[in-house]
């Protein structure tokens, strides 16, 4: 037993793991939804500030999920139990993601705690397994804290909202959660940690977030023909393909999928990649509506864009096959290019035929840097980069 944990064989990703990834696709959906309501121009601020704490409590979950299967994870009968629970218990925070989310609070933070509590109720039940093992046990007891910590403080917003109308137990929950994984899971070792499984899971998670971008760019075609639709639909599926393409890249020949690593970093900036991409997916519907005003439209496509490639350039940092300075001048090039994105992109925000071109040359201009990098890291190796 001792020796299956200090020596983790190669986990493939199951059946089960895949079902549950599905609700997720669910659950992005309605919190894509929240976008959806509009004010002066834009989207409420109320519902914008719901978006963004909903879309990183869920990516949160799933993040606890995945790291704990990946290390301890035997996908018996238990297992299988505490994910179904937490599948129908997404069912709950999904119908409580929507405009009128105050008259579901309640719900949301009821089923939210609960999850949060059967993960950490696993790493428990994991700490008696192990519990002749220091390393383990200490890296069960940070986590099982951690976890329980944070469904205390989702709990304690339910009160606070009844009594003043306000959620900041639940934005503290989320920093204290992010903050604390990444700060103290920087002390466990790689030695628990199969960094293959970790990153087929979070490369199909942000497959499946790739799906719901596929789902919005078919909302182009209404039935009726038209040069103009079928152009910006030529367009945002180019977008798509390109995006995809550049991730695909950097998972296939870029990323050490081989080393050492506790995958806390890893799993940490795909937080931001999957909320950059739920960002593009709503933005390229956005681009179609005219009662959205063109500059924060504008704005919210390109620093979409900006965040999705500034997270998935710094997998490479830590994670990149060969480490050299020839990859940072990379780095420091694409955020150029960047930044003369953005600019074109506000003195082209009226011409939006023009904009949404200048977009798919970004894009592929970076996949064009990415793929080079990528092709010669293989061919030469880290001792000629």
């Amino acid at each position: 037993m001792i020796h299956d944990i200090l020596s983790p064989k190669e986990k493939k990703v199951e059946y089960v793991e895949l079902i549950y990834d599905l609700i997720f696709v669910y659950v992005i959906g309605r919190n894509n939804q929240l976008l959806h309501h509009f004010a002066d121009g834009f989207v409420q601020p109320a519902a914008f500030i719901a978006y963004i704490l909903t879309t990183l409590a869920v990516i949160q979950i799933w993040n606890y999920t995945t790291y704990y299967i990946n290390i301890y994870g035997k996908l018996g009968i238990r297992e299988h139990v505490f994910l179904f629970i937490n599948m129908f218990l997404l069912y709950f925070i999904g119908e409580g993601t929507r405009l009128d989310w105050q008259d579901f609070h309640t719900q949301y933070h009821i089923a939210w705690a609960l999850i949060l509590i059967n993960i950490g109720v696993q790493y428990l039940c994991e700490w008696r397994a192990y519990r002749d093992v220091a390393a383990n046990r200490k890296q069960t007891s940070r986590m099982a804290f951690i976890l329980l910590a944070e469904a205390g403080l989702v709990l304690l917003d339910i009160p606070l909202f009844q009594a003043t109308g306000t959620t900041w137990f639940s934005l503290l929950a989320i920093l204290f959660g992010m903050s604390s994984v990444f700060l103290i899971g920087q002390r466990n070792s790689g030695d628990f940690v199969d960094f293959p499984h970790l990153s087929e899971r979070a490369m199909l998670y942000v497959v499946f977030t790739f799906g719901e971008m596929i789902i919005v760019i078919a909302s182009y075609f209404d039935g009726a023909f038209s040069l103009r639709g079928t152009y910006f639909a030529l367009m945002a599926f180019l977008i798509s393909v390109g995006l995809f393409l550049s991730y695909g890249v950097f998972y296939d020949r870029i990323i050490d999928r081989d080393k050492r690593t506790n995958g806390l970093w890893y799993m940490f900036l795909h937080v931001f990649i999957i909320f950059a991409m739920n960002n593009i997916s709503s933005s390229l519907e956005f681009m179609r509506l005219e009662e959205i005003s063109l500059l924060p439209k504008v704005l919210f496509l390109a620093f979409s864009f900006l965040l999705y490639f500034v997270f998935l350039f710094a997998l490479g940092l830590r994670h990149a096959k060969a480490r050299c300075r020839k990859y940072r001048l990379l780095c420091w090039q694409a955020l150029l290019i960047g930044m003369v994105f953005i600019a074109l992109m506000l003195v082209l925000r009226a011409h939006m035929v023009l904009n949404i071109a200048l977009t798919v040359v970004f894009i592929f201009t970076l996949f064009a840097m990415i793929f080079w990098y990528g092709r010669k890291i293989e061919k030469t190796g880290e001792e000629d980069c």
